[in-house]
């Protein structure tokens, strides 16, 4: 069956149809990788976005229920060049179709996936909508623009877990870690879990006062959708969890509400970041690390530079933009890329190490 991707700058791409038959909408953004994606699809943060994949194979190991990173695929919309149903991997337990079609995702294939990743790093990100139904352009039209943009839209609250959950053992554990949901992925968790922390997960709403009560040793401000200055909520919560002095720990949003809690602005990039293979140097020792991302908001350079009381510690060599950032004065640090990696290189995964150090020191 035919499909048709119509972005909001009139441009249309004509394709297959693959996935559940019907229509989506969302912001068109694009991921570099070339494995991973399951992992992709089922990241919270990705909520809202219509996903183009670079790599020219998608489906080709198939999928597996252990490598999903929440309970649902998350991206609104997938958009590939060679949608392949047939599997290779033996431990697969569902083709791309499959998995797709159970999670009622709509999907266009056979589209020249290197002329729309040209269109949108030319142009920028935007919306789109998919359909495999509809085919009138001006009746798409008409229901493109009633799409909101992702600028100034508040997603966290959508994928967070609506009731707190442990993970670990708390007999045996080290220590405990607060994590705050704002779309988090269930790897990152596992990299404290096998860090020897209990974990409590809490949802993205949570008042501060009640998550003191739990009596952590850490916090942790987890990855998610949508742009963080409409978050108020988490924002005033990140600064109570500062006046208490004791080691937090941001990733993606994460490190966003972070920025924003300190009075630094954040700001919609023009494509953002999504890929496997982002260098960034760390500046402190000096090292480089290739680097998992997804993010199409970031803290601003100029203002972050210009503070006395914080630190930038990581940047992309790429652009220049700022990945990572420490308090002087207190225990408290985030970074913009996924160190829990899934899909991804394991080099960041030191940083892991580096808040459990600092919760021992604490």
């Amino acid at each position: 069956m035919s499909a048709i991707l119509l972005l909001e700058d009139g441009k249309v791409f004509y394709g297959k149809a693959a996935g559940k038959i019907g229509t989506t909408t969302g912001e068109i953004c694009f991921n570099t990788g070339m494995t991973g994606y399951q992992e992709v699809f089922t990241d919270p943060s990705y909520l809202g976005q219509l996903l183009v994949t670079t790599n020219v194979h998608i489906g080709n190991y198939g999928t597996k229920a252990s490598e999903s990173e929440s309970e649902h695929i998350r991206i609104a919309g997938l958009i590939c060049r060679n949608f392949n149903i047939e599997y290779s991997r033996k431990q697969a337990d569902a083709s791309i179709q499959e998995f797709t079609e159970h999670e009622d995702l709509v999907a266009i294939c056979d589209v020249d996936t290197r002329e729309l990743v040209r269109h949108i790093r030319s142009k920028g990100a935007m919306n789109g909508i998919i359909s495999s139904e509809i085919f009138d352009l001006d009746v798409l039209r008409s229901m493109l623009a009633k799409v909101p943009s992702m600028a100034g839209l508040e997603l966290a609250s959508k994928v967070s877990t609506t009731a707190a959950y442990d993970l670990g053992d708390e007999k045996t554990a080290n220590f405990r870690v607060a994590v705050l949901d704002f779309g988090c992925k269930r790897h990152i968790i596992e990299n404290f879990v096998n860090r020897n922390c209990f974990v409590r997960v809490f949802p993205a709403k949570t008042s501060f006062v009640e998550i003191k009560k739990w009596n952590p040793d850490g916090y942790f401000l987890s990855n998610g959708p949508g742009d963080p200055e409409p978050m108020d909520y988490a924002i005033a919560t990140v600064r109570e969890i500062l006046k208490e002095n004791k080691p937090t720990f941001g990733i993606c949003l994460g490190h966003q509400l972070l920025a924003l809690a300190l009075g630094i602005p954040t700001f919609k990039m023009h494509h953002g970041h999504r890929g496997v293979n982002h260098p960034v140097k760390n500046l402190i020792t000096g090292k480089c690390e290739v680097t998992s991302q997804n993010h199409g908001f970031a803290v601003d350079a100029k203002t972050i530079a210009a503070r006395e009381d914080v630190e930038i510690t990581h940047i992309n060599l790429n652009d220049n933009s700022i990945e990572g950032m420490r308090l002087k004065e207190k225990p408290a640090f985030s970074v913009q890329y996924h160190p829990e990696a899934a899909p991804g290189p394991w080099d960041s995964r030191y940083l892991f190490d580096d808040f459990v150090q600092m919760m021992a020191n604490n």
